[in-house]
This record gives C-alpha cells, sequence and structure tokens, in this order.
C-alpha cells in the first residue's frame, strides 16, 4: 500500500492508482497516533513538508520501502533513521526551481513598486501615483546557490543585475559571483533567501543582519521561516533599518496572526513559491516513477539519502 499523508495527487498518481493500492488522507499529517497506525501496511509514505517522518514513524512502518517527498526541504524527514532501516528517501530536487525563482522575482518587484499596497489604495477610488525603484542594474544577494538561487540568477540575466551569491558548498558560475556573507549582507539591494534549515542557519537573519543591510535594501525569503527572526524583522522594518520583506515561508505554518500582517512594507504569501502547476506535475512524475522502481526492487533515480 501507498499511504499519502498530505494534498499530493495528480495525473501520475491518478495513474499510479490503476495499478498500486493507495490510501490517501491529506489531513493525516495532523494525526500523529493515526498515522503511526495506518503506516504499518505501507510500502511507500508520501509527504510533503507537514508530516514529520521521525524515528518513530519510520520504526512503526516494518514494510516501509520508499519515503517520496513532494517538494524540496528534506528537514521535516529524518534522513538518517531512514537509511538504518533501509527506507529510500527520494525527492524532486530541482523540479520547481524555476516556479521557486519566478515567484522570487515576482515579490521583489512587487516589493519595489509598492503593488500590493497600490492596488487596495486605487480600489478605494484614489489616484496616487508614488514613485517606486526599479530592480535592473541593482545589486541582488542569493543566500544559497542550490537550484533555486541559481535559478534565479538565471532570471536575473534580463534584469542586468550584479549577483552576488553566499554558500560554502558552491564555487559560482558564469551568472553568480561568488562573496562572504558580510558581503552579500552589505552590499545587496535585494537579498533573496535560499537556504535550508539547519542548526547553523536557523535564525540567522536576525537584528545583526538587519542592521548591516542598506537601509533601502529588499528582503524576500523562500528558504525556510526558521531562518528568520521575526521579532528582529518586524523591528528593522518599523525602523525602516531595511525598506522591506516578502515571506513565502514563516517559523510556525500556518503562523498566528501578530504585527507582522499589520506592516505595509510587508508582502506575506502562503509557502507558495514551488507550488504551479507545471512544477507540480514534474515532481509528481518523479515520485511516482522512483516509488515504481524501489518496489519493483529497482535503484531509484532521485534518491537523497545514502541507500
Amino acid at each position: 500500500m501507498i499511504l499519502i499523508s498530505e494534498d499530493v495527487w495528480g495525473t501520475p498518481f491518478e495513474d499510479l492508482s490503476k495499478r498500486r493500492s493507495i490510501h490517501q488522507d491529506p489531513n493525516l499529517w495532523e494525526d500523529r497516533r493515526k498515522l503511526i497506525e495506518v503506516i504499518k501496511d505501507a510500502e511507500a509514505l508520501v509527504v510533503r513538508n507537514r508530516t514529520k517522518v521521525t524515528a518513530e514513524v519510520i520504526a512503526a512502518a516494518p514494510k516501509l520501502k520508499v519515503i517520496a517527498r513532494a517538494g524540496v526541504g528534506l528537514d521535516n524527514i529524518d534522513i538518517p533513521a531512514a537509511d538504518s532501516a533501509g527506507v529510500v528517501v527520494v525527492a524532486g530536487l530541482g523540479a520547481n526551481a524555476v516556479a521557486v525563482a519566478e515567484l522570487t522575482l515576482s515579490l521583489a518587484l512587487a516589493l519595489s513598486r509598492d503593488i500590493a499596497n497600490q492596488d487596495q489604495i486605487t480600489k478605494t477610488g484614489s489616484w496616487q501615483r508614488t514613485p517606486g525603484i526599479e530592480i535592473s542594474g541593482k545589486t541582488w544577494g542569493l543566500l544559497g546557490c542550490g537550484a533555486t538561487g541559481r535559478a534565479t540568477a538565471n532570471l536575473l540575466k534580463g534584469f542586468n543585475c550584479k549577483v552576488l551569491g553566499y554558500d560554502p558548498f558552491f564555487q559560482g558560475n558564469q551568472e553568480i559571483q561568488m562573496a562572504s556573507w558580510e558581503e552579500v549582507i552589505s552590499q545587496a539591494d535585494v537579498i533573496s533567501v535560499h537556504m535550508p534549515a539547519t542548526s547553523e542557519t536557523l535564525g540567522s537573519l536576525n537584528k545583526d543582519v538587519f542592521t548591516k543591510m542598506k537601509p533601502t535594501a529588499l528582503l524576500v525569503n523562500v528558504g525556510r521561516g526558521e531562518l528568520v527572526n521575526e521579532q528582529d524583522l518586524i523591528t528593522a522594518l518599523k525602523e525602516k533599518s531595511i525598506a522591506g520583506a516578502a515571506l513565502d515561508v514563516r517559523a510556525s505554518e500556518p503562523p498566528i496572526t501578530g504585527e507582522l500582517e499589520t506592516l505595509q512594507n510587508v508582502i506575506l504569501t502562503p509557502h507558495i513559491a514551488g507550488i504551479t502547476k507545471e512544477s507540480q506535475l514534474a515532481i509528481n512524475k518523479i515520485l511516482v516513477e522512483n516509488i515504481d522502481l524501489v518496489l519493483d526492487g529497482k535503484k531509484a533515480t532521485h534518491a537523497v539519502g545514502k541507500v
């Protein structure tokens, strides 16, 4: 049986259901006790980012052979525990990079031209023509130069931006000039965040960083919400230490509405950067192909663990 514990579906899974048994419960991730009960019969588990696939969950699934992650981040899956149990972890890494890059650029453009506020003001009948700023020709900083960071840099070629990148695991390419963390923070007019949540990166975007950014700088986070100290960000936005921020991810999802939601120099979206019709189809194809391979005793093409 293939268990789907979140809102993952589409044509590839529809086709898969015609040849393999699938149990789909998009809300199963909310009920840990039920998840542990149901997973005991599963050979494959399909998740997004809400299901916490811990060592306990993996241990409760003696038949489990493969965990398929519909997305990029892997911080909700205990990969060492999966490796120890002989469970293959697969993910469609890179399949949604263009989708993330397009939203990253869209959010920066929306901030630079104050589109959200201008829309609301104009709908009231007002006609206030206030100047924005241009992205073209500016310095763009990438914190994280994985697939989504590199896809963002590729899109920026048309904007004639100088692209600085910080990533200890990437050596740079034609579009990205590698720099130190401090150089990216202090020199960039726009900073987009593409880093995973690790013990080293948690809370790394904080008061110290915001005070070193340009007061005209814009911050776009499409990485992980836990990377940003939200209270420090609120203070920086209120005090105009930075000009604006767009967050597609939050430390707690869905978040509790608070002061951040009241600020006009903030744009908030509900973790949709990687979710387009095209990216979801591409990811689902990869997951279904790899589930079939593993369940047929063959080697996965998109394994991310050691198994």
